[in-house]
């Protein structure tokens, strides 16, 4: 049985009359850069997260280099985050000239450790990237908390975590990207919402940052030809926009099929000593955008996959402070131990709303299998 890590064909085969409609609808309108169905689909996703701000990027990697132009993640200042995550969390501070400053990661959430965060902040630093990672949000309350004593900005890296929900100690739960100053999504294909090519965006409930999102994403003009800041051209497609809405009608069932999914993967790898499952938090609403392990011999079991065609991924070799291109920083091995453990040990399995019982069930039989 041929397993896929990931596969947009069957979502589009069960939608494919509306999908092909909003496609049409825009071609047959004329194209138009920031069409309606743009503006459309930033009014759907404030009103799905509560955000009073939302702009349409072309990516998940501009969003983050947008907000951190705006929120002066430049020039020397030191910006706190996490080396265990995709290289744009943390090449939207270096583009700028500032400074990443690492922190370990929590072994049980693979998120930033909240409680190493305060004894790197110095008077150069100028803010916090927390990344959500994987299923759920790095500690926002304590997060915050630091953020406010000490004056910081918080740009939360919500690219992997649309439809999360932050509780912590409050009352209600506030959707990812909203809780700090500013937030970015991302609609790459394999995200929990994901587009037909790439898209982003960034949101913010300050009237401000929101103007300010609008502007730079269109070179810096505040009306076409006048320009007040140095921006930059990145504007959500408009036929992507129009999937994007498509797809959101349907989020909540979407996320509730990849907790069945997520269950399924938790109740036949039980038992499996040389496989640990990350635990969740319960101060939070979770998605399971991807769905890892922690497995001994890791690269023979991911080899094994391969040869009994299951796709997987590996979210991620390498962490950040060890990559070449961020050697001037001077970490070296053994700087953040159990980001680089993680590393060594972390698996994503096939995960999406589509995914049959069956083929799970073969996945896992392929896993005791290797183990046997």
């Amino acid at each position: 049985m041929k397993v896929n890590f990931y596969t947009s064909t069957r979502e589009y085969n069960e939608k494919k009359a509306e999908f092909d409609s909003a496609i049409f609808n825009v071609i047959q309108n004329g194209i138009s850069t920031l069409g309606k169905q743009v503006g459309d689909f930033e009014k759907a996703v404030e009103e799905y997260t509560g955000a009073k701000y939302a702009a349409g990027v072309a990516s998940g990697t501009d969003a983050l280099v947008l907000a951190s132009d705006i929120l002066g993640f430049k020039d020397g200042k030191e910006v706190i985050t996490s080396p265990f995550t995709f290289l744009a969390s943390t090449s939207c501070i270096a583009k700028h000239k500032a400074v990443p400053v690492f922190v370990d990661i929590d072994p049980e959430t693979f998120n930033i450790d909240a409680n190493k965060i305060e004894e790197r902040v110095t008077d150069k630093t100028a803010g916090i990237v927390p990344i959500h990672l994987f299923s759920q949000m790095a500690d926002m309350d304590k997060i915050m908390d630091i953020a406010h004593r000490h004056n910081l900005k918080v740009l939360e890296d919500a690219a992997e975590s649309f439809g999360m929900r932050w509780k912590g100690n409050g009352e209600d739960y506030i959707h990812s990207g909203i809780v700090g100053d500013m937030g970015v999504f991302s609609f790459f294909p394999t995200k929990t919402l994901g587009c037909y090519g790439d898209g982003g965006m960034i949101v913010t409930n300050n009237e401000e940052l929101g103007k300010l999102a609008k502007i730079y994403r269109v070179h810096g003009a505040t009306k076409k030809y006048h320009y007040e800041y140095l921006g930059y051209n990145s504007r959500l497609d408009t036929i992507q926009a129009a999937v994007l809405s498509v797809k959101l009608k349907y989020i909540d069932d979407a996320i509730k099929k990849r907790e069945i999914v997520a269950n399924w993967y938790k109740e036949r790898l039980k038992g499996i000593e040389a496989v640990k499952i990350p635990k969740g938090a319960v101060n939070q609403k979770q998605v399971y955008y991807v769905f890892n392990i922690l497995a001994e011999r890791r690269d023979e079991l991911a080899e094994f996959l391969k040869q009994n065609e299951i796709g997987y991924s590996i979210y991620y070799p390498v962490p950040l402070h060890l990559q070449k291109c961020f050697s001037y920083l001077g970490y070296k091995k053994g700087d953040f131990p159990i980001a680089e453990k993680t590393c060594e040990n972390i698996l994503a399995l096939p995960i999406y709303p589509e995914i049959t019982e069956d083929e799970v069930d073969f996945v896992c039989q392929t896993i005791k299998k290797f183990y046997k």
